[in-house]
């Protein structure tokens, strides 16, 4: 497996332990809707959250959570629409983005960014 692979799943795995901490219950890991993977959908009372997961070993090109388009956000948001009619969800949902900055010191930085397509 190329290494951005293992980053990403080393990033997911760190996502999901962060978010379990802070009170969510993981609902599905790596969930397919066609050609669109949501990386995490967790739930927290009754809202139910659609995450993307964006880990980087640097800055250099940007933070990580600048490498979620529009393009990105739109085909999460069709995936999600049809987990929540499968799933015959009448709550609330939000798309979050966990963002993992690793620096070249062993430091990890995970920022929860709520509502991120919204803005």
């Amino acid at each position: 497996m190329a290494a951005h692979n293992d980053t990403g799943n080393w990033g997911e795995a760190k996502a999901a332990e962060f978010l379990i901490q802070n009170g969510f219950e993981i609902i599905e890991k790596n969930f397919r809707s066609r050609h669109v993977e949501i990386d995490l959908i967790v739930k927290k009372d009754k809202m139910l959250i659609f995450i993307e997961v964006k880990t980087r070993s640097g800055v250099a090109f940007g933070m990580p959570e600048e490498f979620v388009n529009v393009t990105k956000a739109r085909n999460i948001m069709r995936a999600a629409e049809n987990y929540i009619f499968d799933k015959n969800w009448f709550f609330d949902v939000r798309f979050d983005i966990i963002s993992i900055l690793i620096f070249t010191n062993g430091k990890v930085e995970i920022r929860h960014i709520e509502d991120a397509f919204c803005r």
